[in-house]
């Protein structure tokens, strides 16, 4: 077990007074101006974008406001230089939206929230009945304001429980399937979420009004509706699953999904709707919830490759051929699975096998102790191994594996 610090945020909404609405404007331009000057001198580090930048800031805000913008500001720049090395056509960033972060300044005392503007001038906002709940006995850290929301986060102390085995997470564009590595399996359902999407992509399909401005309107205030209506699915979902993690004393293996979105771009010879459909897939959102909530309650999250997880066969290893109705049927053990479940439970075995407290020896080529995964290493085992693969792959335990069968698989790996 060690202690980790873990990061928590609250929103609540507010009205922002004319002195806020000041602040923020200032506060936006001198990102700006930041990040103008991160392009010009080609910098994005913290401290070389703070020593060419704070001078050129404007004098009238606290001091601690222009450290924060720097800050904003290279994160900004950060983003922009990756976007450019995979389009370097990228636009210029440029912060639009009124934006206020600080972690310097501000108090809560008297369920109000205390804003410094200037010299022993302050700016009031009260907090609601919730987020004061939420703070109680914790310590903010920094704030986050907009002209309509106000969000604070939070920190604590957790100790990180040693797992005594992982639950696989398999995501997809419908449900979640989660595996146990006990062989428990469950189904989440999402498919009220997919079709909300498809719903608001129908009524935003219909608005043919000839202007621009009016059309951002719109999509903004479907798309927040749209949000408002998912999240809480989401979060019913992701609840549940590490609730079950933290009961269970599990730790939480999820695909490492990469580069998803460039499956379904134009021009893959794909249908319009069916990439609508899986760009609107919020497996990145699932797994962000997923991820804060398990280290909040001090359950250890790890990812594992996604390669052929659907497609191996969790019971011997082999590849398996499609079926019909999301079923798998491997050719070698015969067996018929769930597309999902088989996934689940690939992922949760390999949960087991890259954690850094996987089997020991797995790594050391050759090493004649080295320790079978069934259901990962099945059908990939080296030469050294090859009495050991015969009994996973005939679905065996290694204990049926005879002392004379040991030796001679340890003799056959001193004589390579």
């Amino acid at each position: 077990m060690r202690l980790v610090r873990v990061v928590k945020k609250v929103k609540q909404r507010h009205k922002a007074s004319t002195d806020l609405l000041r602040l923020l404007d200032e506060f936006r331009r001198m990102v700006n101006v930041c990040i103008a000057i991160g392009i010009e001198e080609n910098v994005s580090s913290l401290k070389t974008l703070s020593l060419k930048s704070y001078h050129r800031l404007s004098r009238d805000i606290l001091g601690y406001y222009g450290l924060c913008a720097i800050s904003a500001a290279t994160g900004i720049l950060r983003n922009y230089r990756r976007a450019v090395r995979k389009n370097p056509q990228t636009r210029f960033p440029h912060a639009r939206k009124l934006m206020l972060t600080t972690c310097y300044g501000f108090r809560i005392q008297n369920g109000l929230l205390r804003l410094p503007v200037g010299p022993r001038h302050y700016i009031y906002i009260k907090l609601n009945n919730h987020t004061l709940q939420v703070l109680s006995g914790l310590n903010a850290r920094s704030i986050t304001l907009t002209p309509d929301t106000l969000g604070i986060s939070y920190a604590k102390e957790t100790v990180e429980i040693k797992p005594e085995g992982y639950v696989g997470v398999d995501r997809n564009l419908d449900n979640v399937t989660v595996a146990s590595t006990d062989g428990t399996v469950k189904a989440f359902d999402l498919s009220k979420a997919t079709m909300i999407k498809a719903d608001y992509r129908c009524v935003k399909s219909r608005l043919k009004r000839n202007d621009a401005r009016i059309r951002t309107e719109v999509f903004s205030k479907y798309g927040e509706s749209q949000r408002n209506r998912v999240q809480p699915i989401l979060h019913n979902a992701s609840k549940r699953i590490v609730e079950e993690a933290k009961t269970r004393r599990y730790g939480i293996a999820m695909e490492k999904l990469t580069g998803i979105r460039r499956l379904y771009r134009k021009g893959n010879f794909q249908s319009r709707n069916y990439r609508a459909r899986m760009n609107s897939w919020s497996y990145g959102e699932l797994q962000r919830q997923i991820e804060y909530k398990a280290r909040w309650e001090g359950v250890k999250v790890i990812y594992v490759p996604a390669r052929d997880t659907s497609k191996r066969c969790s019971i011997c290893g082999y590849k398996t051929l499609e079926s019909t109705q999301r079923r798998l049927w491997c050719p070698h053990c015969g067996a018929i699975l769930d597309r999902d479940e088989n996934a689940a439970r690939n992922i949760a075995a390999g949960g087991l096998r890259f954690s850094p407290n996987g089997p020991p020896g797995e790594a050391v080529k050759g090493n004649p102790t080295t320790t079978v995964i069934l259901r990962v290493d099945g059908g990939k085992l080296s030469p050294t191994t090859t009495n050991y693969s015969k009994a996973a792959l005939r679905g065996l335990d290694r204990t049926s594996i005879s002392y004379a069968d040991r030796s001679d698989a340890r003799s056959s790996s001193e004589t390579i």
